[in-house]
């Protein structure tokens, strides 16, 4: 399996769309166009990383295909990097600038990069207003 960055973004809004509060686990994230499996392996990236809070496959057996799996909601660090890259403009100006240097599409970098395009924007804004 290949990660896939932007797959993850998917299950991000995902889960931030559809998970009700009160609940700790929401059974599974069906995104368009993704098996489940690949999507299962996608969330268990996105909690070891530590942008959700729970992460339960339940597999046929020992080394098994995942049969079904349960998420937890967002963590605060998963809000926050969601925001950073919500708008498609955001995103896609990322993901071009990493591509365009030789970066590796990993999630420190793509924090770095979309933070630092925001920052510019931010600054450009408050020149705008100054003047």
């Amino acid at each position: 399996m290949q990660r896939d960055m932007d797959l993850m973004r998917k299950i991000l809004f995902k889960i931030e769309e559809v998970f009700p509060a009160g609940n700790l686990l929401i059974h599974g994230v069906p995104i368009d166009g993704y098996d489940m499996e690949l999507i299962a392996d996608h969330c268990q990236l996105l909690y070891e990383a530590g942008l959700i809070n729970s992460y339960k496959p339940h597999r046929g057996g020992q080394g098994a295909k995942v049969l079904f799996y349960s998420v937890g909601n967002l963590t605060n660090s998963g809000y926050d990097f969601l925001d950073k890259i919500r708008e498609d403009t955001i995103w896609n100006n990322t993901k071009d600038i990493i591509k365009d240097k030789g970066l590796p599409m990993v999630m420190d970098v793509i924090k770095e990069v979309s933070s630092t395009l925001i920052s510019s924007m931010v600054e450009g804004t408050i020149r705008g207003l100054k003047q």
